[in-house]
């Protein structure tokens, strides 16, 4: 979880799964990008640590990432390529990657694109492109989530009512927030906007759904993924 005073409440990112890789071959280099969901810079630097082992006879393992809610921590590498050539291009093909018309607000993303020369010299600009269009390209197809800081509620129903009304909300397009099963109770939880009336909304639909024998209990903010419209 996030700092909870940060101030944006949302922004874009990877959804969660493997490293996702895309390879590109300009003028006979291959340009293999590899983009990980990185938390922290640690989760960062271990991409490139663990492609410099699988890739150890590479010649580069350019890097950038961009992490935080506020994109706070923005880090790039030209690992060898002449400066200005392979990371800056990088880091602005993520900073500058619309997610939605106008929005640009990925972050917890990071990138390494691993260079195999292929005895074609690019020039500055040559590997300005390539490294621009290696990330920009795997960006334009990999899955991603939106990520919200949402109000957690919790309500509190017997068991063998649980399933039928966690379908019950997600119909009516309420994000979950996680399920704790117990022996007398079943523990729904919902993440909704931090907004009192939405947040009212839903008491009202879980007691019209109960029959009044359930009701809702706020109880703090997290970070939740939400899927993309």
């Amino acid at each position: 979880m996030h700092n909870q005073d940060s101030r944006a409440t949302a922004y874009t990112t990877l959804a969660p799964g493997p490293d996702f890789r895309h390879e590109l071959e300009i003028k006979r280099s291959r340009f293999i990008t590899v983009l990980r969901r990185a938390g922290t810079e640690e989760n960062a630097r271990d991409l490139v640590a663990g492609l410099r082992r699988e890739f150890h006879d590479a010649r580069h393992h350019c890097s950038a990432f961009i992490i935080g809610p506020d994109r706070e921590i923005q880090r790039s590498s030209d690992d060898g390529e002449p400066s200005g050539t392979a990371g800056i291009p990088m880091l602005e093909a993520l900073a500058k990657r619309e997610t939605a018309p106008g929005v640009t607000d990925l972050s917890d993303v990071s990138a390494v694109v691993v260079r195999y020369f292929g005895g074609v010299l690019l020039g500055a600009g040559g590997l300005v492109r390539a490294y621009s269009e290696s990330v920009s390209s795997a960006l334009a197809l990999v899955p991603m989530v939106r990520r919200s800081r949402l109000r957690i509620c919790s309500t509190a129903v017997p068991p063998e009512a649980a399933g039928r009304l966690e379908n019950d909300l997600r119909a009516a397009g309420f994000a979950m927030g996680g399920t704790t099963y117990g022996g007398q109770h079943t523990v729904l939880r919902l993440a909704l906007p931090d907004d009192d009336a939405q947040i009212a909304a839903a008491a009202g639909r879980i007691l019209s759904l109960t029959a009044g024998a359930a009701v809702l209990t706020p109880e703090g903010t997290e970070w939740v993924d939400v899927p993309l419209p």
